[in-house]
């Protein structure tokens, strides 16, 4: 770049048409200028096209050359001199990802609020969806992480809407473990609620069960209660749950998607591992980790095997899933519903509440409030158009929302 340091801002509105982008550069290569920022987008077959460029000491020529290309191209141009306009280290980088169902211009006036309020700059907006729920990311600056975060959580909760703040780091784009809570999580419902329903006593397991993800109960202890009602049942019942289960939306879609691009799955779970052996076949999820139900002469014991997995021990999964994958912590994302699940979300790089309890929402880095398990790849920066070419390059035909 040459050391010039006047600069000429070029921004073309019109109709998006093949030869905009290209027929201005070779404008500008005319001049010898270099290029220092350039930018586009196109919204309802509308094109904005900015380009900062260094200018020379007299740029008649170049602007005449410009307003007849614009003129050419039926495009409306503008054209500001500046100086000292050379991009800089921006500091306090951070991603801003907002989803909404929907996403009203009053909730995302309040957030932009919001960011300037903490001294941060919206550099970029980029949307990542338009359905089934409308999302976008924001590059902001000069507001560090935790300050966003606050600013944010408040008018979150108010807007009805998810906010997710991370660090704008090399981190959010490369290999990634994700480890997942099974019930409530991965799939919609509580296997033991539904073995309970076998044995007839469902109403008394699921108020155990509710008691228990909120944090009210120590979670071995009410897992050992809530089994021992379970004494008697057939073990050919589990065969019947598992066909009962239902997937939450979006979660075949997230796991074949981020397999391709070199990410590991896990699934830690307080249930059992009967069925969540076969889930992790199912899907294709590397690791499984889940509490063993004891079967003597065809029928539950009431007891469980071993040590149970509870909230200490699914941290414990993470840490130990990254370490055997060579991965820093900082590179795992744990979602998870319960209180049992807070450890591992606080252990993990970005712990994401997934339409959790309110004390498991209030303590998590982020919280997940709609129905779609594929909304966490939004928050890695991936696009409802990325995903879904994904798919038709695989033969996949994704039906929206996804499943």
């Amino acid at each position: 770049m040459s050391d010039l340091t006047s600069t000429l801002l070029i921004t073309l509105t019109g109709r998006d048409r093949p030869g905009v982008t290209s027929s201005t550069l070779a404008t500008l290569a005319t001049a010898g200028v270099d290029v220092v920022d350039l930018e586009q987008i196109v919204l309802r077959g509308r094109l904005v096209l900015g380009l900062l460029v260094t200018a020379p000491e007299d740029d008649s020529h170049l602007r005449a050359a410009l307003e007849e290309t614009a003129r050419r191209l039926d495009m409306t141009i503008e054209l500001e001199e500046g100086s000292n306009g050379l991009p800089s280290q921006r500091r306090h980088r951070s991603r801003v990802t907002v989803i909404g169902t929907p996403l009203t211009a009053d909730a995302m006036a309040q957030i932009t609020t919001g960011i300037a309020e903490a001294g941060a700059n919206i550099d970029r907006i980029i949307r990542l969806a338009a359905y089934p729920v409308t999302a976008f990311d924001l590059h902001v600056s000069g507001a560090d992480k935790a300050a966003l975060r606050e600013a944010l959580a408040l008018i979150a909760s108010d807007a009805g809407v998810d906010i997710s703040v991370q660090s704008a780091t090399l981190h959010t784009r490369g290999q990634r473990l994700i480890v997942m809570d099974v019930d409530s999580t991965l799939i919609d419902g509580e296997v033991i609620e539904m073995i309970a329903a076998h044995a007839g006593c469902e109403p008394e397991v699921a108020e155990i069960t509710e008691r228990a993800m909120r944090g009210e109960l120590d979670f071995e202890q009410s897992l050992r209660e809530r089994v021992k009602l379970l004494a008697g049942v057939p073990a050919s019942a589990l065969d019947d749950v598992y066909d009962q289960i239902s997937l939450n939306p979006g979660a075949r879609t997230m796991v074949r998607t981020l397999r391709r691009l070199g990410y590991r799955f896990a699934i830690v779970s307080g249930g059992f591992s009967q069925i969540t052996d076969r889930l992790a076949a199912e899907l294709g999820i590397h690791f499984a980790r889940a509490n063993e139900l004891e079967i003597v002469d065809g029928k539950l014991t009431g007891n469980v095997l071993g040590k149970v997995v509870d909230r200490a021990g699914k941290a414990e999964a993470l840490r130990e899933y990254a370490a055997e994958l060579g991965l820093p912590l900082t590179s795992t994302i744990a979602i998870g519903d319960g209180a049992n699940d807070l450890d591992m979300l606080a252990a993990a790089g970005l712990g994401v509440a997934y339409n959790a309890k309110p004390a498991v929402r209030s303590a998590a880095e982020t919280a997940i409030n709609v129905p779609y398990l594929d909304t966490i790849m939004y928050l890695l920066g991936f696009t409802r158009e990325e995903i879904e070419a994904a798919d038709a390059d695989e033969g996949f035909v994704t039906p929206s929302p996804a499943v």
